[in-house]
């Protein structure tokens, strides 16, 4: 029994960790990460799910409580915090294929929803498909480049870094 208590512990400090270093990564980059043209250095964090489940609620909840500080409007916060929860479910479901494949899902998740947010909430004067080339090029970048090199980065210590199971002693 108390090897489950600790694994749900491991979850959660893994969760609150991710979403820790989400919130730090968008503030420090907040005149990049916001608007019509964007690029959140912190979504390269969406390529997280490939190693671990719990990265899953790390990032949306980092998502969701940068969205909050920034001062976003609420359909902002909910419907980008879902784009990168999405993302997440499907990159973690995607974690056994390709690593090419990983971050495709926060890039088509986050081209397909923010743009109507922009529009809709913002009054964004651009078109929708504009939007979504601009938030696209965005996460390629993001996700795309800089989390594929992260994720070549922590491969050789995936096990290290995020051990699926404490084991008994």
């Amino acid at each position: 029994m108390k090897t489950i208590q600790q694994n749900k512990v491991l979850f959660m400090a893994q969760a609150a960790m991710i979403a820790a270093i989400y919130v730090v990564l968008t503030m420090l980059g907040a005149s990049f990460a916001f608007g019509e043209v964007q690029l959140r250095f912190s979504e390269a964090l969406t390529i997280l799910p490939a190693f671990t489940p719990a990265a899953v609620p790390g990032v949306f909840l980092g998502c969701l409580i940068s969205n909050i500080l920034a001062g976003a409007i609420l359909p902002d916060i909910i419907f980008g915090s879902l784009a990168t929860l999405i993302g997440a479910v499907f990159t973690w479901l995607l974690r056994n294929r390709s690593k090419y494949l990983a971050p495709l899902p926060p890039i088509i998740a986050n081209m397909l929803i923010v743009p109507f947010v922009l529009k809709y909430g913002y009054m964004a004067p651009f078109s929708i498909p504009f939007m979504m080339l601009t938030v696209g090029i965005g996460e390629i970048l993001s996700c795309g480049v800089l989390g594929l090199l992260l994720y070549t980065a922590l491969d050789r210590y995936r096990y290290v870094l995020f051990p699926r199971k404490i084991r008994q002693q």
